[in-house]
């Protein structure tokens, strides 16, 4: 078969695209909406996976949204644009169910955490808290926000500033470097339609010198 893609349309080509770009990982976000009527903080959770990272130096990740339904902006960028930080998390194979559940369109202001039972620890060092249930949390501020396309699509590119990472998915047979064991980890990764994705066997090769 082959596809020209300007016989098709954006939702014909983001199903193309999703179902042929595999798997691809899922950044779980966590932002702060406006506090609740007794002035507790109120967080936005929400999974992206048109998601990578794309620069060490500085370190740059980048999240890519599109509009809501009704054609208004996501909590995520509302939020981020007017707080200028996120956390990033990375959610495990077993946490399919839950990182669906926070995909639900909900009214401003309430929490998807709520909804889903989840829970939050304090993130040293971020002002910020992280997810009790992840094991990665990346502490983010934003660096720079792009639109291009007719919908618009927003780019979020956010700079990592804190890293937390639970000492039981760490590899310590190398005390010199720090490893993280993909087979603990057991990151959830996004695959086309509902399907989701999970690591089996890690394998690796030896770069050329």
């Amino acid at each position: 078969m082959q596809i020209n893609f300007s016989d098709y349309s954006s939702s014909e080509r983001y199903h193309l695209m999703t179902q042929t770009i595999v798997p691809r990982p899922i950044a779980w976000v966590l932002t702060e909406s406006d506090k609740s009527n007794n002035q507790q903080s109120n967080y936005n959770l929400a999974p992206f996976s048109y998601f990578t990272a794309i620069s060490s130096d500085p370190a740059i990740l980048m999240i890519s949204l599109t509009k809501k339904p009704d054609g208004g902006d996501k909590d995520t960028l509302i939020n981020i644009l007017k707080n200028k930080k996120m956390v990033i998390h990375i959610a495990s194979d077993t946490q399919g169910e839950l990182v669906t559940k926070t995909a639900a369109t909900l009214a401003y202001g309430e929490s998807e955490l709520t909804e889903a039972g989840l829970t939050t620890t304090a993130f040293d060092g971020f002002s910020l808290p992280r997810l009790s249930q992840c094991d990665v949390a990346y502490g983010c501020e934003l660096y720079e926000v792009k639109e291009i396309g007719d919908l618009p699509q927003s780019l979020i590119f956010v700079e990592v500033k804190q890293l937390y990472i639970n000492d039981k998915v760490l590899n310590t047979e190398n005390p010199n470097r720090i490893n993280i064991a993909a087979d603990k980890l057991k990151p959830l990764a996004r695959l086309g339609g509902g399907e989701y994705a999970a690591i089996t066997d890690p394998f690796s090769f030896k770069r050329p010198e």
